[in-house]
């Protein structure tokens, strides 16, 4: 059963904001104050907020404390990997407090991309949640696939399964189907940040979860493909099946949809019980980790269409 984040009923006594506050990180823009909201009892996750905002913000972060060690375990089931620590903050990214200002973080892994950036959404905790894991993905991708087509659609789909879709309004696929469906399958997109070969990637992964490939196969697949790999590979790795035949019977796939794609799972995969079980459990075997690698800069920015993606279509 999903555990839908809720924030925490009006007239909750105010946050005790511990003394003993640790150092905050550097972060990838913020250059306010960072107050010290708490750190999770696994250590493992340390919350700040931009005391400008007041409560709203600051239950949000607080939220975030409350479920956070739900969110890492979730993610370390996902990849087969344990995270390291991570510290994030609480802020108006991109002056909106309704989650649409995104996320960011440096790197994709846990040596430069532990500090991360999330947008406030007053009201609405589970928004925050989400926008975390997509950023924490992220990192749990040791190196590969950053700054592309591939690891952005991954990322975002960590982010739906365990923030139990809260970010919805971000989709992409039904841009993707507007402009001709390109052909991002057999080749990777050099971005993250272009709204077609996103949707392409999220489309197409709400396909393989749907034929019972659920994320704790798919992201240490990715992973271990690289940066060189394409979803093609992807799926010929999973099925044993061609390669070749990956877009080709993708693109069969979507036309035999009733209602064509609306949103980015097109193909229920949410509804999967791979998916269900995964943020039931959130608890799954350690898998064998990939040597760490250092990641060069590139956008890890995560917006929604009208924020970042761009429309034109770019090939790998």
């Amino acid at each position: 059963m999903n555990r839908r984040i809720k924030a925490s009923p009006a007239g909750k006594k105010p946050v005790e904001i511990n003394r003993d506050a640790p150092v905050a990180p550097a972060w990838p823009s913020y250059k306010g104050t960072s107050q010290f909201v708490g750190t999770s009892p696994s250590g493992r996750v340390t919350v700040y907020v931009d005391p400008s905002l007041g409560q709203p913000a600051l239950q949000n972060a607080q939220d975030l404390l409350n479920d956070a060690d739900r969110v890492v375990t979730a993610n370390d089931g996902i990849f087969g990997t344990t995270g390291g620590p991570v510290s994030v903050i609480v802020f108006a990214l991109g002056n909106a407090t309704d989650g649409t200002g995104g996320a960011d973080h440096m790197g994709c892994d846990y040596t430069i991309g532990a500090a991360i950036e999330v947008d406030a959404s007053f009201g609405n905790s589970a928004r925050v949640s989400a926008l975390f894991e997509a950023e924490l993905s992220e990192c749990s991708m040791n190196g590969n696939l950053c700054g592309l087509s591939t690891g952005e659609a991954l990322s975002r789909w960590c982010a739906a399964v365990i923030g139990n879709n809260a970010l919805a309004d971000f989709a992409t696929a039904p841009q993707w189907v507007q402009d001709n469906e390109p052909d991002f399958v057999d080749q990777t997109d050099s971005t993250d940040q272009n709204a077609d070969s996103t949707g392409c990637g999220m489309a197409f992964l709400s396909w393989l979860i749907s034929q019972g490939y659920g994320l704790e196969k798919i992201a240490p697949a990715m992973v271990n493909l690289g940066d060189s790999g394409t979803l093609a590979q992807l799926y010929a790795t999973l099925s044993s099946d061609a390669a070749a035949n990956a877009f080709p019977k993708f693109q069969a796939a979507i036309q035999n949809l009733p209602n064509g794609v609306t949103s980015d799972d097109p193909f229920d995969g949410l509804a999967q019980p791979t998916q269900m079980s995964t943020v039931r459990a959130a608890k799954l075997p350690p898998g064998k980790a990939k040597a760490a690698s250092l990641c060069q800069p590139k956008s890890k920015r995560l917006l929604p269409p009208a924020k970042g993606g761009q429309r034109a279509t770019k090939s790998a």
